[in-house]
């Protein structure tokens, strides 16, 4: 997942950036990061924590500049550090630079390995480390010949916002996999962002995505120079829609909560339920819940509350207070319940263990049965992508059927969109990247691969 944004042209760009990565929240909570530049030099601020109590007015106030560069990190695994934090700094032959990066390089313990072989000391497990010592070590003259070197020895998802004291280079890669779009303020200001959420916050206009294979190059008192570096294969990742972008955001053109409730309608065609009410697991399957009760003509009604002050960081020292866990984010309300059937719809199924918990709360609420229904196909393959999906002996659709899942999780049953309904919903446009649904590796790697262990 993870978030990055650049801005480019205004003195507050720092501040720009700060109201972008707020938007974004949703795409990383471990830590957040800000660095600027002034033609001079580049400062940073990062810090492990939300956008909200790592910057304030004083700490904006030292990253002054015309161009900002920002991240939200959400690791997929491995170390939650402050060395992890992003942007990535570095002084190097050429002067200084710092690097935001969303997405996961396929080939990075083979890459790192050649680095350490040829003397590079790393600090961190991320792949945007490579990156940096790529940069550092090229022979090429110019920092853009640099990175057009870099771009030639990594593989997989990336999107990149990279800032020198007076540039900023984005780059998307050739499959497009993650999302990035780019804006324009009304005072001429440019911004690129992974989600057009933060547009709408900052009053930039939506100009368009940037292009699969595509680099920009931000320069004071000239327009964006666009460079097609590769032949696009187009790959967007179809989980952005499923799960990972907030659902105010358009992603290639689409909305991402009306291609939801499109899944959801599709789901109801797939898999019907004779039920009395529709519930979503809040928040992420509210759309696809809608569109399933529309689809099957019975009424939709958020019987669930969430709580949204429960921290990731709750302690856990007992399994009886673990299993508490989801009883402190969600709250059946036992009047909608009680009496009726139900059908709970989720975005997608990982492992089980929370969709367990929830058919047993509901049945402790009084619903006489719990249908279980998933907008999403069955998660048969972890993703390589910087997606935060287990290893394939976690996950339960590889070990059960859908019939012996409702079986272990006491639901009366369980369906799951298929591959099919969710390239119909998502519309056939586009060759999407459904890798944990299909195990289509398009973009190097397979589900043997090294754990994706600081994925970013």
């Amino acid at each position: 997942m993870c978030a990055i944004v650049g801005v480019y042209g205004d003195e507050n760009s720092a501040k720009i950036a700060y109201y972008a990565l707020f938007s974004m929240q949703h795409r990383g909570q471990e830590s957040t990061g800000i660095s600027s530049a002034d033609g001079e030099r580049i400062r940073l601020i990062k810090k492990r924590g939300l956008v909200t109590e790592v910057f304030d007015e004083d700490t904006l106030k030292k990253l002054d500049g015309c161009c900002a560069i920002g991240h939200n990190r959400y690791s997929t695994a491995g170390d939650d550090s402050i060395l992890d934090a992003q942007p990535v700094f570095a002084k190097y032959k050429l002067g200084e630079i710092s690097v935001a990066h969303n997405g996961n390089l396929v080939n990075k313990y083979e890459v790192r390995n050649r680095l350490i072989n040829r003397g590079a000391i790393f600090q961190t497990g991320m792949d945007t480390e490579n990156i940096v010592h790529l940069i550092a070590k090229s022979q090429e003259d110019k920092l853009e010949a640099r990175i057009k070197d870099m771009l030639k020895k990594i593989e997989g998802a990336y999107c990149l916002a990279i800032q020198s004291r007076g540039k900023m280079f984005v780059i998307r890669d050739k499959f497009g996999i993650r999302p990035l779009s780019l804006g324009k303020l009304k005072n001429g200001t440019w911004i690129v962002a992974s989600e057009t959420c933060a547009f709408d916050l900052v009053g930039a206009e939506f100009i368009r995505d940037v292009r699969p294979g595509e680099m920009l190059t931000f320069e004071q008192g000239k327009e964006p120079f666009s460079e097609q570096i590769f032949e696009p294969d187009y790959h967007p990742c179809a989980f952005e829609y499923i799960y990972f972008a907030r659902p105010d955001s358009i992603i290639d053109n689409k909305n991402v909560y009306s291609m939801r409730l499109k899944m959801g309608r599709q789901l109801a065609k797939e898999t019907p339920a004779d039920i009395d009410l529709v519930l979503p697991v809040p928040d992420s399957g509210v759309a696809a819940a809608r569109g399933f009760a529309e689809g099957l003509g019975v009424p939709f009604e958020m019987g669930i509350v969430r709580n949204h002050y429960v921290g990731r960081t709750f302690i856990e020292p007992t399994q009886e207070i673990r299993e508490l866990k989801v009883k402190l984010k969600l709250s059946p309300i036992r009047g909608l319940i009680e009496g009726k059937r139900v059908a709970i719809v989720d975005d997608s199924l990982v492992r089980g263990t929370t969709s367990k918990q929830i058919v047993k709360m509901l049945k402790e609420a009084g619903a006489t049965e719990v249908h279980m229904r998933i907008a999403a196909p069955e998660i048969k393959y972890p993703c390589r992508y910087g997606i935060d999906t287990p290893t394939k002996e976690e996950l339960i659709s590889t070990k059960y059927t859908p019939k012996e899942i409702a079986k272990e999780m006491n639901a009366d049953s369980l369906g799951f969109l298929s591959i099919e309904g969710l390239k119909s919903s998502l519309g056939k446009d586009r060759d999407y990247s459904l890798v944990s649904f299909d195990g289509n590796y398009f973009a190097g790697g397979s589900e043997n691969s090294p754990d994706c262990k600081d994925c970013d």
